[in-house]
């Protein structure tokens, strides 16, 4: 069998392999994602070597590149042309609200995601399933960030994933070596947001690496008033990566960190509004206490975050079933949370969720 490379090849989620028909299998809970997500792939795999990636370069001996698992789920090989085909095919009553190319590093990643973009908007309407880019800043120039625009992407955003350059350095730089460096993400980043403006930006960040709480919401009002949003992880353990050994964050620092992220990018709430221990903990939203109960009974602060669909209220259309938790311990609704869950939302907030 030839080896299944990008262009001509695509890795999707499991959730988008249900939506598009290539898996016959069903999501608990949910009408599998609003999202199509596409991953490059390679034979020889990506180069960068961070510390929780399923992808990573120190898994090279261990298991086929194309077999691994990525944010704890399998990503299944298919045709560009077939996923076009079907996606088409499934017309405006088709699942999808957006679709997002991710790219990993890998000397062809930035010509091949211009290949696969411009195969997908000739013959997808942008109005019908706008397009994110998932980015690797590491490989990027301004001149690839503007190919990208000007190819019909209307949302570029950057897995920063590490909230301080400390633990960016440890779990994505030089302490694993691999060749990401905190202020190239950020230099792409900032060409992004001169070319795609504001409300058309965003980054990735995870809860659970080794930074506080200040340094996440420090970072999610930075991004707000750059004219971005955040799209936040809770961390859980991949199995075969460097940090499969460290637990998943406690569940009541991240319904915190999901709330008070929230009212930040959402509810126009100030960053210095918050307090925080002497660790950077966070320990009071500095809102009144009925006010902040409203908020958490819409569930919406809880459900994953990332990049809207076509209805620009829409708060993500990046559905992500159960890449960050279990079913049965949800981290990221992909989904409305039911009053059962709101109650063990609550529960799991602690005093912050009490009824008023």
């Amino acid at each position: 069998m030839a080896e299944r490379r990008s262009p001509e090849f695509v890795q999707m989620s499991t959730a988008a392999a249900i939506s598009l028909g290539i898996s016959p299998a069903r999501m608990h809970r949910c009408a599998c994602t609003r999202c199509l997500n596409l991953l490059l792939t390679y034979p020889e795999g990506c180069r960068a070597n961070c510390a929780y990636c399923g992808l990573a370069r120190h898994r090279d001996a261990e298991r086929r590149y194309a077999d691994r698992n990525f944010i704890r789920v399998d990503w299944p090989t298919a045709p560009l042309a077939d996923v076009i085909d079907r996606v088409e095919a499934m017309g405006e009553a088709g699942p999808f609200h957006r679709m997002c190319i991710s790219m990993i590093t890998h000397p062809r990643s930035d010509e091949d995601t211009k290949t696969v973009l411009a195969a997908w908007t000739a013959r997808i309407p942008r109005g019908r399933i706008p397009v994110s880019i998932l980015s690797n800043p590491t490989t990027m120039t301004r001149r690839d960030v503007q190919d990208l625009h000007d190819l019909g992407a209307d949302i570029f955003t950057v897995a920063l994933d590490a909230a301080n350059p400390d633990v960016f350095a440890a779990t994505r730089g030089k302490g694993v070596g691999s060749p990401h460096r905190w202020d190239g993400y950020w230099s792409v980043f900032e060409d992004a947001r001169a070319i795609f403006g504001p409300g058309r930006i965003g980054m990735h960040l995870i809860v659970g690496l080794g930074e506080s709480d200040r340094d996440i919401l420090g970072l999610s009002a930075d991004l707000t008033r750059m004219g971005g949003h955040s799209h936040l992880f809770c961390f859980f353990p991949e199995a075969g990566s460097l940090l499969d050994h460290r637990p998943a964050p406690p569940r009541e620092r991240w319904r915190r960190v999901q709330l008070a992220r929230y009212l930040i990018e959402y509810r126009a709430h100030p960053f210095e509004a918050l307090g925080f221990d002497g660790d950077g903990a966070l320990v009071d939203f500095g809102m009144d206490p009925e006010e902040l109960a409203a908020v958490v009974a819409t569930g919406v602060p809880f459900r994953t975050s990332g990049c809207p669909g076509k209805e620009r209220d829409d708060v993500s259309a990046c559905d992500r079933p159960y890449g960050d938790s279990p079913p049965g311990d949800i981290a990221s609704y992909p989904f409305q949370p039911n009053g059962g869950d709101l109650r063990r939302i609550r529960r799991q907030l602690g005093p912050a969720g009490a009824h008023p």
